[in-house]
């Protein structure tokens, strides 16, 4: 699912990330609804320091000038929870004290206020990952697939504008390593989000199917 309304999609606009004064990258692009932008790079090279910049939660030992903007609207000078931007990390990082359920029940706006809704939701998105059931359950005692596929519902019952995955695959053996990445593929075009994966593997560049924008090994 995409657009070409002008003003829809992630940009980032003549970013430029540096780390003590040495320069890491500079990047610009446009990130259509819909499609997946992989940035590629060893470790040490900036990879999640941009994620970091985009979402608003750059450390204070690097610097960034350029601008984000998403949909038209800039997000630069906002704080993290204003940006509405999905985030999904190598590890899963459900929380321990909730259910699964639980946990789904608690990435949803305030807006939706009504217990029985908000549990509707919840289980309706299990059963979009192949999890009906699932609810009750303790996410320790989920497989490393299904605690993915759980992470996924919960960033996106936040209905978030645009995704950043770093390295979300990472965990994962070869076989439900590419079940999971299809599916987090496959949900994000069909929600038309501008999706920002950063990877090590050539096969998750592969099956992103968009563009690929590969950082420099000089530094870390």
């Amino acid at each position: 699912m995409q657009s070409s309304d002008s003003a829809s999609g992630l940009v980032l606009d003549t970013v430029a990330i540096r780390l003590g004064g040495l320069p890491l990258f500079d990047i610009e692009c446009r990130i259509l609804p819909g499609s997946v932008l992989t940035i590629m790079g060893e470790s040490g090279s900036g990879k999640s320091s941009l994620l970091d910049f985009v979402a608003g939660f750059l450390r204070p030992d690097f610097t960034a000038k350029g601008r984000v903007v998403l949909n038209g609207r800039d997000l630069t000078s906002l704080p993290a929870q204003d940006r509405h931007i999905g985030l999904m990390f190598q590890s899963p990082l459900l929380f321990p004290h909730m259910s699964v359920l639980q946990n789904l029940m608690f990435a949803l706006p305030a807006a939706c206020k009504r217990r029985k809704d908000r549990q509707d939701l919840a289980e309706r998105a299990l059963a979009d990952v192949g999890l009906a059931g699932f609810g009750s359950r303790d996410p320790a005692t989920l497989s490393g697939g299904q605690q993915t596929r759980v992470a996924l519902m919960r960033t996106l019952l936040a209905e978030p504008k645009a995704l950043l995955l770093d390295e979300p695959f990472s965990s994962l053996d070869r076989t439900r390593r590419a079940e999971v990445r299809q599916l987090v593929f496959d949900l994000a075009r069909k929600k038309g989000l501008p999706v920002l994966l950063v990877s090590h593997a050539e096969e998750d560049a592969l099956a992103a199917g968009g563009e690929v924008h590969r950082l420099g090994t000089d530094i870390g």
